[in-house]
């Protein structure tokens, strides 16, 4: 063996971390403490509005402060976990959470509570960025989309598992129980953190941009702020409308900063890749058909079948059982190794754009139409979300791939908020045209009723809508699909047409030398 091939194999990066496995395992833990208190407190909110006596507006913001907080800083959180040391950030973002969990335990009002919430978020963001970013940092290429599809399973964990935990502390403890089951769990991620988690950051030491962490959380909670409170306050409400132009402008004067530093916190120049592009478009629409139809067939449950909350839960739950065994047995992962990343998206999509027609066609007055559906909604999932993930993490240089976590959370609060939204104003634009009564809502609507006829027609015309904009869901779901594999294949003809170009000019050039 030759010196240089001795110090070539001295330089080249190992197979992944020795302990890789381990630690992934560490960071689902983390990751599931974030995922469970989104969902574990719907379940309080008649314990809140008893014994703090909280208003609705006060529950309101309880739950948004945490998501505000969060979905605003996560590109600040993926930022700065690149600069300053992943492991560092992962570590104070449990140090955040728990905190902020020992204060909301113990709140004593509505407003400290929606406080703790806050703090809670910030540690959030710094847990969903830096958990994704090190699974990155410790697994190779062969064993990457492997352990994204594991690492994504702790959302369909948290959904399946959140309001079955709350419910069941919520028979035998106070409602600060929910919040003290996080201390343990990130005691023992801190721990486990420190000993196993290898240090990794930004090599080029990258100026830190204030101004656009500023401008993106701003920007960003606008935006996110807007979506939440038009379901409440109306689409077309100065509040919504305030709120997303605000919003709007301040992303508009985020993206023109940073194209004009020398060191910015998101490469605008990412937007030119098509690998990018069509990662970001299909990440979107995973986020949008998978909240949009969890909106509405909540509603489904609840007014057409008459299902109790935690029934409905309860009859959700195939869909995450789904993901969940499909992503830990690695079938995603074995047929994107055999197809590649465009046809496994395009797959998923498809399956999910099914999984939603299904529902809308069979599922209307039969739990067993939806059943099928949500099975086939859950494999399109375990497909296409890990596919997706790893495509914009792969286009996205290694040294950013806090900055990488960072978009790819932030695609899924733009596409979650945007699913409520559009397939919500379907369902009430479609309601509305059916019905002659005039009424936000369908209990509003049932209650103004005047005879069992009328309350059938209401009844009618809500599920012509749930139909009508699932339907929609799955047109959007499949034709989004399509086109973001459609650009992942582009990107994939040119990057390999550049790389023959390459390997034929090295040739050239060595064949030109004497010998």
């Amino acid at each position: 063996m030759t010196a240089a091939t001795t110090a070539e194999t001295a330089q080249a990066p190992p197979q992944g971390h020795p302990q890789r496995w381990l630690i992934l395992t560490v960071i689902m833990l983390a990751q599931l403490t974030v995922i469970l208190d989104n969902t574990v407190l719907n379940v309080a909110i008649p314990s809140l509005t008893d014994e703090l006596g909280a208003s609705t507006a006060d529950i309101q913001w309880m739950i948004n402060a945490y998501s505000l907080v969060q979905s605003g800083l996560l590109l600040t959180a993926g930022s700065a976990a690149d600069r300053y040391g992943r492991r560092k950030m992962l570590a104070a973002g449990l140090v955040l959470f728990g905190t902020g969990s020992l204060w909301a335990a113990f709140a004593q009002s509505s407003a400290q509570l929606i406080a703790a919430r806050a703090g809670m978020g910030i540690g959030g963001a710094l847990l969903m960025t830096t958990t994704l970013a090190v699974v990155v940092q410790i697994f190779d290429d062969t064993e990457r989309v492997k352990a994204i599809g594991i690492w994504s399973t702790t959302s369909s964990l948290g959904f399946a598992a959140g309001p079955l935990l709350g419910g069941f502390m919520l028979d035998h403890f106070w409602w600060g129980s929910l919040f003290l089951i996080n201390i343990p769990v990130a005691l023992i991620g801190l721990a486990a953190v420190i000993k196993l988690v290898p240090e990794s950051k930004n090599p080029q030491g990258d100026r830190p941009d204030l101004l656009g962490a500023l401008l993106s959380t701003i920007g960003m909670a606008s935006v996110v702020y807007g979506i939440i409170s038009g379901p409440e306050h109306g689409w077309t409400s100065a509040q919504v409308l305030v709120a997303a132009a605000v919003g709007v402008l301040v992303l508009g004067a985020f993206v023109l900063w940073e194209l004009h530093i020398p060191y910015p916190m998101l490469d605008m120049h990412f937007f030119r890749n098509q690998r990018f592009i069509g990662a970001v478009a299909g990440a979107i629409l995973v986020a949008f058909g998978l909240s949009g139809s969890l909106f509405l067939l909540t509603q489904h449950l609840q007014f057409v079948l008459g299902y109790e909350p935690l029934e409905a839960g309860l009859r959700l739950a195939p869909l995450a059982v789904t993901v969940v065994v499909l992503n830990l047995t690695a079938v995603g992962a074995k047929l994107h190794a055999r197809l590649g990343t465009p046809a496994t998206i395009a797959a998923g999509m498809s399956m999910l754009a099914g999984g939603l027609a299904v529902i809308a066609l069979l599922g209307g007055d039969d739990y067993n139409g939806m059943l099928a559906g949500l099975v086939i909604m859950g494999a399109g999932i375990a497909l296409a979300m890990p596919a997706m993930a790893n495509a914009i993490m792969s286009a996205i240089p290694p040294q950013k791939a806090g900055v990488g976590a960072g978009i790819n959370g932030t695609l899924a609060e733009f596409g979650n908020g945007l699913g409520v939204a559009v397939l919500g104003a379907v369902l009430n634009a479609r309601f509305a045209a059916l019905i002659p009564v005039a009424a936000a809502s369908l209990p509003a609507a049932l209650a103004s009723a005047e005879s069992p006829g009328e309350r059938a027609r209401i009844m009618d015309a809500f599920s012509s809508g749930l139909e009508t904009s699932q339907l929609v869901g799955a047109a959007a779901v499949l034709l989004g699909g399509l086109l973001a594999a459609e650009l992942l294949r582009r990107a994939e003809r040119a990057d390999s047409a550049g790389s023959a170009e390459s390997e034929s000019e090295s040739e050239s050039v060595d064949s030109a030398k004497p010998a």
